[in-house]
């Protein structure tokens, strides 16, 4: 997913406004890890991407998605871009003892 999400709207309260987008997003991640996983892969990952524009984006965590869209509501920010990529993900064997 690479969207940019406007947080203003004509007839829609902002507060509504960011509980969709925040949805959408979180519906795009279940849907995405409800897929088959290939051969020899453990789990899927995500690469996450976030800022005012695509230029702009800055590396993030999953979890750090709600934060940095609350954080651009209290900004007064009009719209956000991010990026959610599916990748897949490898667990590390536990070192012996």
């Amino acid at each position: 997913m690479k969207k940019t999400f406007k947080l203003t709207h004509d007839k829609i309260k902002p507060e509504r406004q960011v509980e969709a987008v925040k949805h959408e997003i979180k519906k795009y991640i279940k849907r995405e890890r409800k897929r088959d996983l290939d051969e020899g892969v453990d789990y899927l990952d995500f690469d996450c991407k976030f800022g005012a524009d695509e230029a702009n984006s800055e590396v993030i965590h999953l979890a750090e998605i709600n934060k940095l869209i609350d954080q651009a509501v209290s900004d007064a920010v009009e719209s956000f871009y991010i990026e959610v990529i599916a990748k897949p993900g490898y667990r590390k064997p536990k070192p012996q003892e």
